[in-house]
C-alpha cells in the first residue's frame, strides 16, 4: 500500500477516534481529564499538519468533497484540453507549410513536458500538474499520428507501444492514475496486435480475435506481484489496483464475447464448444478472482468478479429460457437469482468476519 494511502487512512483514524471518545464520554463510560484532552489534541494536530504537509491528504469531510470535486473538474478539463488542442491543430494545419508543421509537432510535446515539470515543482496539490500531464500525452500521440500523415509513413503497431512508454513515463513521474490507465489500455493493444501479426492477421485487424488480448491481459496482472526491486509501487497513489481491474476486464470481456461468439476464436471447433468453453471459463475466472480478493483483501478484484459473474450468469439465463419462459417468470427467475446470490455473499461476509476476529 502507497504512503498516500496510508496517511489517509491515518487521518481517517484520527476522526474516527475523536468520534469514538465523544460517543464513549456521552454514555459515560470514559472520562478523560483536561491535561489528557489536551496532549492528545496537540498530539493529533502536530500529526495531521505533517501528514498534510507531506501527502496533501484531506483531514475532514468537506476536504473530501471538495478534492472529488477538483479530481473531476481536472479530469474534464484535461480532455477538453487535449480536444481543443486536437482541433486547433486540424482548423489551421493546411494553412501551414512542412517545415513549420514538423516544427509545431516535436515542440508541443517537449514544451507541454516542460510545463508540466515546472508546475509539479510549484504547486501540491498535483491538478494542475495531471492537468498538463495529460495535455502532453495528447500531444505526443498527436504527434505521431500528424508525422505519419505527414510523410505517408505506413501506420504501425509500434506507434501503440510508443503511446505506452510515454503514457507509463509520465505517469510515475507525475503520479497520474489517468494515464497510467491510458498507457496500459496502449500496451494492452501492441501486444494483442503482436499476437495477431504472429498468427498471420494485418495487425489493424487484431480485435476480431478476441483472444488476443488474454495474453497481454495476464501480464500486466502479474504487474504487481513484480519484486520490489524491480518496480516499487510504494510512493503512487492507487496504482496497484488499476492494474488489477484493467487487467481483469481485459481478460473476462473477451471471455464474455467469445462466450456468446464462437465464431471469433482460433479455436478450429464448433462454435458451440467454443462458447460452452468459454462460458465455463468465465465462471471459473471470476469466481477465482472473488477469492483471490477475498484472502487478498483486494477489494477491486472482488468487485470486478462480482460484477463478470453476475454477466455471466445472466447472460446464461438468457441463453437458456428467454425464448421459452413467459417474460414475467422470467424475471422472477432473475429476482429470484439476486436473492439467492444475497444469501451467499452474506454467508461469505459473515465467515470472513468470523475469520478476522479469530485472526486477531
Amino acid at each position: 500500500m502507497d504512503n498516500k494511502i496510508k496517511a489517509q487512512q491515518r487521518a481517517d483514524q484520527v476522526q474516527a477516534f475523536n468520534a469514538e471518545i465523544k460517543c464513549l464520554k456521552d454514555d459515560n463510560v470514559l472520562e478523560l481529564d483536561d491535561h489528557q484532552l489536551s496532549a492528545i489534541a496537540r498530539y493529533q494536530t502536530s500529526l495531521l499538519e505533517s501528514l498534510t504537509h507531506q501527502f496533501d491528504i484531506d483531514t475532514n469531510v468537506r476536504q473530501k468533497q471538495l478534492s472529488t470535486g477538483m479530481k473531476i473538474a481536472s479530469f474534464v478539463g484535461a480532455l477538453a484540453l487535449a480536444a481543443s488542442i486536437f482541433f486547433l491543430f486540424y482548423q489551421f494545419w493546411g494553412y501551414l507549410t512542412t517545415a513549420v508543421q514538423v516544427s509545431i509537432l516535436i515542440t508541443a510535446p517537449l514544451l507541454s513536458l516542460l510545463l508540466t515539470y515546472l508546475i509539479s515543482q510549484r504547486e501540491d496539490t498535483g491538478y494542475f500538474t495531471k492537468l498538463m500531464a495529460m495535455v502532453s500525452f495528447a500531444c505526443f500521440v498527436l504527434n505521431l499520428i500528424m508525422l505519419g500523415q505527414i510523410f505517408n509513413v505506413t501506420p504501425s503497431d509500434k506507434a501503440l507501444l510508443a503511446w505506452a512508454v510515454y503514457g507509463f513515463l509520465l505517469a510515475y513521474a507525475f503520479d497520474v492514475r489517468l494515464l497510467l490507465g491510458m498507457a496500459i489500455l496502449s500496451l494492452a493493444a501492441f501486444i494483442a496486435a503482436r499476437v495477431g501479426s504472429w498468427s498471420g492477421m494485418y495487425w489493424i485487424y487484431a480485435g476480431e480475435r478476441p483472444e488476443n488480448l488474454l495474453l497481454p491481459a495476464m501480464i500486466i496482472f502479474s504487474v504487481p506481484m513484480w519484486p520490489k526491486r524491480w518496480i516499487s509501487h510504494q510512493n503512487y497513489s492507487g496504482f496497484l489496483p488499476i492494474y488489477r481491474v484493467f487487467a481483469c476486464i481485459l481478460f473476462l470481456i473477451p471471455v464474455l464475447v467469445l462466450s456468446n461468439w464462437g465464431r471469433g476464436s482460433y479455436l478450429s471447433i464448433e462454435p458451440e464448444i467454443i462458447e460452452g468453453f468459454y462460458q465455463l471459463t468465465g465462471f471459473i475466472v471470476s469466481t477465482a478472482l472473488i477469492a483471490l480478493g477475498i484472502k487478498k483483501q483486494w477489494s477491486d478484484v472482488i468487485n470486478t468478479g462480482n460484477v463478470f459473474f453476475v454477466l455471466f450468469l445472466y447472460t446464461k439465463i438468457f441463453d437458456w429460457w428467454w425464448e421459452i419462459m413467459p417474460k414475467y417468470l422470467f424475471f422472477l427467475v432473475i429476482a429470484l437469482s439476486s436473492v439467492l446470490m444475497l444469501f451467499v455473499y452474506k454467508r461469505v461476509r459473515k465467515q470472513s468476519q468470523l475469520s478476522g476476529v479469530e485472526g486477531e
